[in-house]
Protein backbone atom coordinates (compact mmCIF):
# COMPACT_ATOMS: atom_id res chain seq x y z
CA UNK A 1 0.00 0.00 0.00
CA UNK A 2 1.34 3.12 -1.04
CA UNK A 3 -0.30 5.61 1.81
CA UNK A 4 -0.83 8.44 -0.68
CA UNK A 5 -3.18 11.26 0.03
CA UNK A 6 -3.55 13.85 -1.82
CA UNK A 7 -4.82 17.41 0.51
CA UNK A 8 -7.54 19.78 -1.90
CA UNK A 9 -6.59 23.20 -2.49
CA UNK A 10 -5.17 25.74 -0.37
CA UNK A 11 -8.08 27.10 1.77
CA UNK A 12 -9.91 23.63 1.67
CA UNK A 13 -6.72 21.13 2.83
CA UNK A 14 -6.38 19.38 5.67
CA UNK A 15 -2.66 20.70 6.38
CA UNK A 16 -4.80 24.06 6.70
CA UNK A 17 -7.47 22.67 8.74
CA UNK A 18 -4.87 20.68 10.75
CA UNK A 19 -3.13 24.11 11.49
CA UNK A 20 -6.12 25.55 12.83
CA UNK A 21 -8.93 23.57 14.09
CA UNK A 22 -12.22 25.15 14.39
CA UNK A 23 -13.31 26.39 17.68
CA UNK A 24 -15.42 24.69 20.06
CA UNK A 25 -18.40 26.84 19.47
CA UNK A 26 -18.39 26.27 15.41
CA UNK A 27 -20.95 23.56 16.06
CA UNK A 28 -23.41 24.40 13.05
CA UNK A 29 -20.31 23.07 10.63
CA UNK A 30 -20.70 19.46 12.34
CA UNK A 31 -24.34 19.39 11.55
CA UNK A 32 -23.70 20.72 8.03
CA UNK A 33 -21.05 18.28 7.25
CA UNK A 34 -23.02 15.15 8.94
CA UNK A 35 -26.81 15.88 7.67
CA UNK A 36 -28.28 14.53 10.08
CA UNK A 37 -26.45 11.00 9.82
CA UNK A 38 -24.04 10.73 12.08
CA UNK A 39 -26.04 10.09 15.70
CA UNK A 40 -22.93 10.19 17.52
CA UNK A 41 -22.59 13.91 16.59
CA UNK A 42 -26.27 14.95 15.94
CA UNK A 43 -27.05 13.88 19.15
CA UNK A 44 -24.60 16.51 20.89
CA UNK A 45 -25.74 19.24 18.58
CA UNK A 46 -29.45 18.67 18.70
CA UNK A 47 -28.96 19.14 22.42
CA UNK A 48 -26.92 22.21 21.85
CA UNK A 49 -24.00 21.77 23.97
CA UNK A 50 -20.90 22.92 22.45
CA UNK A 51 -18.25 20.55 24.54
CA UNK A 52 -18.98 18.26 27.63
CA UNK A 53 -16.13 17.96 29.96
CA UNK A 54 -16.43 15.86 32.89
CA UNK A 55 -19.02 16.52 35.35
CA UNK A 56 -20.18 14.57 38.45
CA UNK A 57 -22.81 11.69 37.00
CA UNK A 58 -25.47 12.97 38.98
CA UNK A 59 -25.10 16.32 36.94
CA UNK A 60 -24.63 14.02 33.56
CA UNK A 61 -26.56 12.60 30.64
CA UNK A 62 -28.33 9.52 31.87
CA UNK A 63 -29.27 8.12 28.36
CA UNK A 64 -26.22 6.95 27.69
CA UNK A 65 -25.17 2.87 28.02
CA UNK A 66 -25.03 1.56 31.98
CA UNK A 67 -22.56 -1.33 31.71
CA UNK A 68 -18.63 -1.83 30.18
CA UNK A 69 -18.07 -5.22 29.07
CA UNK A 70 -14.23 -5.37 29.15
CA UNK A 71 -11.52 -8.34 28.66
CA UNK A 72 -9.30 -8.50 32.32
CA UNK A 73 -5.64 -9.26 32.55
CA UNK A 74 -4.11 -11.77 30.30
CA UNK A 75 -7.60 -12.55 28.90
CA UNK A 76 -8.52 -15.59 30.84
CA UNK A 77 -12.08 -13.78 31.87
CA UNK A 78 -14.45 -11.23 30.57
CA UNK A 79 -16.09 -8.85 33.46
CA UNK A 80 -19.50 -6.25 33.30
CA UNK A 81 -18.99 -3.33 34.93
CA UNK A 82 -21.19 -0.50 35.98
CA UNK A 83 -20.70 2.42 34.24
CA UNK A 84 -21.47 4.72 37.15
CA UNK A 85 -19.91 2.81 40.18
CA UNK A 86 -17.23 1.25 37.93
CA UNK A 87 -18.22 -2.18 40.16
CA UNK A 88 -18.44 -5.59 38.40
CA UNK A 89 -21.88 -6.94 37.64
CA UNK A 90 -22.40 -10.56 38.63
CA UNK A 91 -19.32 -12.97 38.02
CA UNK A 92 -16.65 -12.96 35.95
CA UNK A 93 -16.67 -15.06 32.58
CA UNK A 94 -14.18 -17.39 31.97
CA UNK A 95 -12.48 -17.85 28.43
CA UNK A 96 -12.51 -21.20 26.61
CA UNK A 97 -10.63 -24.19 27.08
CA UNK A 98 -6.73 -23.13 26.18
CA UNK A 99 -7.73 -19.88 24.64
CA UNK A 100 -7.32 -16.38 25.70
CA UNK A 101 -9.73 -13.99 24.68
CA UNK A 102 -8.31 -11.24 23.09
CA UNK A 103 -11.38 -8.21 21.67
CA UNK A 104 -14.78 -7.47 22.32
CA UNK A 105 -16.94 -5.29 20.61
CA UNK A 106 -20.64 -4.50 20.73
CA UNK A 107 -23.10 -5.19 17.46
CA UNK A 108 -26.24 -3.57 16.60
CA UNK A 109 -28.63 -5.97 18.54
CA UNK A 110 -27.62 -5.53 21.90
CA UNK A 111 -25.24 -8.25 21.90
CA UNK A 112 -21.66 -8.50 22.11
CA UNK A 113 -18.49 -10.53 20.14
CA UNK A 114 -15.99 -12.09 21.67
CA UNK A 115 -12.39 -13.13 19.99
CA UNK A 116 -10.63 -15.55 22.08
CA UNK A 117 -7.62 -17.10 20.90
CA UNK A 118 -5.17 -20.47 20.78
CA UNK A 119 -2.88 -22.21 18.55
CA UNK A 120 -2.93 -19.84 15.88
CA UNK A 121 -6.61 -19.43 15.12
CA UNK A 122 -9.52 -17.02 16.45
CA UNK A 123 -12.83 -17.97 17.58
CA UNK A 124 -15.74 -16.06 17.98
CA UNK A 125 -18.44 -16.00 21.11
CA UNK A 126 -21.33 -14.01 21.27
CA UNK A 127 -22.12 -12.70 24.77
CA UNK A 128 -25.58 -11.36 26.09
CA UNK A 129 -26.88 -9.77 29.13
CA UNK A 130 -29.67 -10.31 31.34
CA UNK A 131 -32.37 -7.07 32.50
CA UNK A 132 -29.59 -6.27 35.17
CA UNK A 133 -26.05 -5.98 33.18
CA UNK A 134 -25.23 -9.04 34.15
CA UNK A 135 -23.52 -11.97 31.76
CA UNK A 136 -26.81 -14.02 30.77
CA UNK A 137 -25.18 -16.41 28.07
CA UNK A 138 -21.42 -17.07 26.05
CA UNK A 139 -22.46 -18.63 22.84
CA UNK A 140 -20.15 -19.95 20.65
CA UNK A 141 -20.56 -19.23 16.69
CA UNK A 142 -18.86 -22.28 15.10
CA UNK A 143 -19.40 -20.93 11.62
CA UNK A 144 -17.14 -17.65 12.33
CA UNK A 145 -13.51 -18.11 12.41
CA UNK A 146 -9.85 -16.73 11.51
CA UNK A 147 -6.38 -18.45 10.81
CA UNK A 148 -3.83 -16.53 11.96
CA UNK A 149 -1.93 -15.07 14.91
CA UNK A 150 -3.45 -12.94 16.95
CA UNK A 151 -1.30 -10.05 18.50
CA UNK A 152 -1.36 -7.07 20.52
CA UNK A 153 -1.71 -5.20 17.50
CA UNK A 154 -4.72 -7.20 16.15
CA UNK A 155 -8.85 -5.90 16.22
CA UNK A 156 -11.71 -6.51 15.49
CA UNK A 157 -15.08 -4.21 15.13
CA UNK A 158 -18.82 -6.31 13.81
CA UNK A 159 -21.19 -4.65 12.11
CA UNK A 160 -24.52 -3.39 13.25
CA UNK A 161 -26.07 -6.55 11.98
CA UNK A 162 -24.57 -8.20 14.24
CA UNK A 163 -23.03 -11.29 11.74
CA UNK A 164 -20.01 -9.53 9.94
CA UNK A 165 -16.86 -9.77 11.86
CA UNK A 166 -14.18 -7.63 10.94
CA UNK A 167 -10.55 -9.11 12.28
CA UNK A 168 -6.63 -8.10 12.08
CA UNK A 169 -3.94 -10.67 12.28
CA UNK A 170 -0.32 -11.05 11.52
CA UNK A 171 1.78 -12.57 10.29
CA UNK A 172 5.93 -12.17 11.35
CA UNK A 173 7.52 -8.68 10.32
CA UNK A 174 3.95 -6.88 10.92
CA UNK A 175 2.38 -7.71 7.92
CA UNK A 176 -1.35 -7.56 8.49
CA UNK A 177 -4.14 -9.44 7.22
CA UNK A 178 -7.52 -8.48 7.30
CA UNK A 179 -10.11 -10.69 7.10
CA UNK A 180 -14.51 -10.05 7.34
CA UNK A 181 -16.38 -13.45 8.63
CA UNK A 182 -19.92 -13.99 9.01
CA UNK A 183 -21.00 -15.47 11.58
CA UNK A 184 -24.30 -16.84 10.30
CA UNK A 185 -22.94 -18.70 7.10
CA UNK A 186 -19.12 -18.23 7.64
CA UNK A 187 -18.48 -16.99 4.19
CA UNK A 188 -15.15 -14.83 4.57
CA UNK A 189 -13.24 -12.53 2.44
CA UNK A 190 -9.28 -11.36 3.02
CA UNK A 191 -7.16 -8.65 2.45
CA UNK A 192 -3.74 -8.98 2.73
CA UNK A 193 -1.04 -6.54 2.37
CA UNK A 194 3.18 -6.56 2.11
CA UNK A 195 3.64 -3.82 3.53
CA UNK A 196 4.72 -3.79 7.38
CA UNK A 197 1.79 -1.39 9.37
CA UNK A 198 -0.58 -1.38 12.11
CA UNK A 199 -4.19 -2.12 11.08
CA UNK A 200 -6.48 -0.93 13.68
CA UNK A 201 -9.49 1.14 15.05
CA UNK A 202 -11.85 -0.52 12.72
CA UNK A 203 -15.30 0.58 12.52
CA UNK A 204 -18.55 0.29 10.27
CA UNK A 205 -20.53 1.95 8.06
CA UNK A 206 -22.72 -0.52 5.82
CA UNK A 207 -20.74 -2.43 3.95
CA UNK A 208 -18.10 0.09 4.66
CA UNK A 209 -15.37 -0.97 6.96
CA UNK A 210 -12.67 1.86 7.97
CA UNK A 211 -9.32 1.35 10.00
CA UNK A 212 -6.53 3.43 10.78
CA UNK A 213 -3.22 2.56 8.66
CA UNK A 214 0.17 3.05 10.72
CA UNK A 215 3.23 2.13 8.61
CA UNK A 216 6.18 1.27 11.21
CA UNK A 217 8.59 3.97 8.89
CA UNK A 218 8.36 6.99 10.30
CA UNK A 219 7.27 10.37 8.18
CA UNK A 220 9.22 13.89 9.09
CA UNK A 221 10.19 11.50 12.42
CA UNK A 222 6.79 10.75 13.51
CA UNK A 223 4.27 8.11 12.69
CA UNK A 224 1.91 9.07 9.91
CA UNK A 225 -2.06 7.69 10.92
CA UNK A 226 -4.09 7.84 8.14
CA UNK A 227 -8.00 6.62 8.11
CA UNK A 228 -8.91 4.57 4.79
CA UNK A 229 -12.24 3.04 3.93
CA UNK A 230 -12.42 -0.72 1.96
CA UNK A 231 -15.47 -1.88 0.68
CA UNK A 232 -16.18 -4.92 1.89
CA UNK A 233 -18.72 -5.77 -1.20
CA UNK A 234 -16.12 -5.69 -3.01
CA UNK A 235 -13.52 -8.25 -4.17
CA UNK A 236 -11.30 -9.08 -1.67
CA UNK A 237 -7.65 -8.81 -2.45
CA UNK A 238 -4.88 -6.26 -1.64
CA UNK A 239 -5.53 -4.03 1.12
CA UNK A 240 -4.32 -1.25 -0.97
CA UNK A 241 -7.21 -1.21 -3.05
CA UNK A 242 -8.40 0.34 -0.13
CA UNK A 243 -9.41 4.61 -0.03
CA UNK A 244 -7.35 7.03 1.74
CA UNK A 245 -9.85 9.86 3.44
CA UNK A 246 -8.02 11.32 6.01
CA UNK A 247 -5.04 11.84 7.98
CA UNK A 248 -4.92 12.57 11.45
CA UNK A 249 -3.74 15.31 13.23
CA UNK A 250 -0.96 15.75 15.81
CA UNK A 251 -1.92 14.23 19.18
CA UNK A 252 -3.07 11.12 17.24
CA UNK A 253 -2.17 8.05 18.45
CA UNK A 254 -4.12 6.39 16.01
CA UNK A 255 -7.82 6.37 17.51
CA UNK A 256 -11.15 7.16 15.25
CA UNK A 257 -14.48 5.60 14.45
CA UNK A 258 -16.61 5.99 11.52
CA UNK A 259 -19.89 7.52 11.63
CA UNK A 260 -23.03 5.54 10.73
CA UNK A 261 -23.46 7.40 8.05
CA UNK A 262 -19.77 6.69 6.86
CA UNK A 263 -19.27 10.58 6.21
CA UNK A 264 -17.85 11.41 9.53
CA UNK A 265 -14.70 10.33 11.37
CA UNK A 266 -14.33 10.94 15.45
CA UNK A 267 -10.77 11.06 16.44
CA UNK A 268 -9.15 10.65 19.78
CA UNK A 269 -6.64 13.40 20.40
CA UNK A 270 -4.67 13.74 23.51
CA UNK A 271 -2.77 17.04 24.00
CA UNK A 272 -2.12 19.41 27.04
CA UNK A 273 -3.11 16.71 29.88
CA UNK A 274 -6.60 16.29 28.07
CA UNK A 275 -8.34 14.32 25.87
CA UNK A 276 -10.72 15.09 23.25
CA UNK A 277 -12.74 13.69 20.96
CA UNK A 278 -12.71 15.80 17.88
CA UNK A 279 -14.78 15.50 14.32
CA UNK A 280 -13.53 15.46 11.03
CA UNK A 281 -15.73 15.51 7.66
CA UNK A 282 -14.26 13.00 5.15
CA UNK A 283 -15.74 14.85 2.11
CA UNK A 284 -13.57 18.15 3.16
CA UNK A 285 -10.78 16.67 5.55
CA UNK A 286 -11.57 19.74 8.10
CA UNK A 287 -12.41 19.52 11.82
CA UNK A 288 -16.03 19.87 13.24
CA UNK A 289 -17.01 20.55 16.26
CA UNK A 290 -15.60 18.58 20.06
CA UNK A 291 -17.80 16.34 21.21
CA UNK A 292 -16.43 16.48 24.43
CA UNK A 293 -13.13 17.02 26.57
CA UNK A 294 -12.21 15.52 29.44
CA UNK A 295 -8.90 15.41 32.10
CA UNK A 296 -6.20 12.64 30.86
CA UNK A 297 -2.43 12.23 30.79
CA UNK A 298 -2.06 9.29 28.79
CA UNK A 299 -2.67 8.34 25.26
CA UNK A 300 -6.05 7.68 23.31
CA UNK A 301 -5.61 3.59 22.48
CA UNK A 302 -9.21 2.81 21.57
CA UNK A 303 -12.69 4.97 20.91
CA UNK A 304 -15.83 2.64 19.99
CA UNK A 305 -19.83 3.72 19.65
CA UNK A 306 -22.04 1.92 21.61
CA UNK A 307 -24.57 -0.48 19.80
CA UNK A 308 -26.71 2.53 18.59
CA UNK A 309 -23.91 4.50 17.79
CA UNK A 310 -24.81 7.29 19.88
CA UNK A 311 -22.21 7.22 22.63
CA UNK A 312 -18.72 7.12 22.96
CA UNK A 313 -15.80 5.28 24.88
CA UNK A 314 -12.52 5.82 25.45
CA UNK A 315 -9.58 3.48 26.64
CA UNK A 316 -6.60 5.25 27.22
CA UNK A 317 -3.01 4.56 28.32
CA UNK A 318 -3.61 6.40 31.87
CA UNK A 319 -5.12 2.99 33.27
CA UNK A 320 -8.79 4.58 32.96
CA UNK A 321 -12.27 4.58 30.44
CA UNK A 322 -13.33 8.00 29.51
CA UNK A 323 -16.99 7.79 28.57
CA UNK A 324 -19.35 10.77 28.17
CA UNK A 325 -22.21 10.89 31.13
CA UNK A 326 -19.42 9.58 33.47
CA UNK A 327 -16.66 9.89 35.16
CA UNK A 328 -13.77 8.43 34.27
CA UNK A 329 -13.64 4.56 35.52
CA UNK A 330 -10.65 2.83 36.67
CA UNK A 331 -9.33 0.39 33.77
CA UNK A 332 -5.74 -0.88 34.72
CA UNK A 333 -6.59 -4.13 34.74
CA UNK A 334 -8.65 -4.25 31.48
CA UNK A 335 -7.30 -4.50 27.96
CA UNK A 336 -10.07 -4.11 25.82
CA UNK A 337 -13.65 -2.68 26.43
CA UNK A 338 -17.15 -2.05 24.97
CA UNK A 339 -20.08 -0.68 25.77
Amino acid sequence: MDGKHKDPAPGGGLGAAWRGIVPIGVASFVALAIGGGVDIVHRHQKSGEKERSAQPAAERDETGPRHVVAIRGAGGALVVRDVRSGRDVGLPVAAPRAQRFQRVAAAGDGSFVVAAAASGQVTFQRLRLNEDGGPEELAALPKAAVTGASTAWSDMAVAPDGDRIAYVTYQSGGIGRLEVVSAQTGQRKAWTTKTPARVSSLSWAGATLSFVWSPTRKVGGRIVHQVRTLDTAAAPGDLKTSKPVLKLPEGSSGAAVLGRDGRTIVAGLAQNAQITLQAFAIDTGRPGGVLWRQKGAGQVTRVSADHAGEHLLVLASDGRLHMDGAQPMPADDLVDAAW
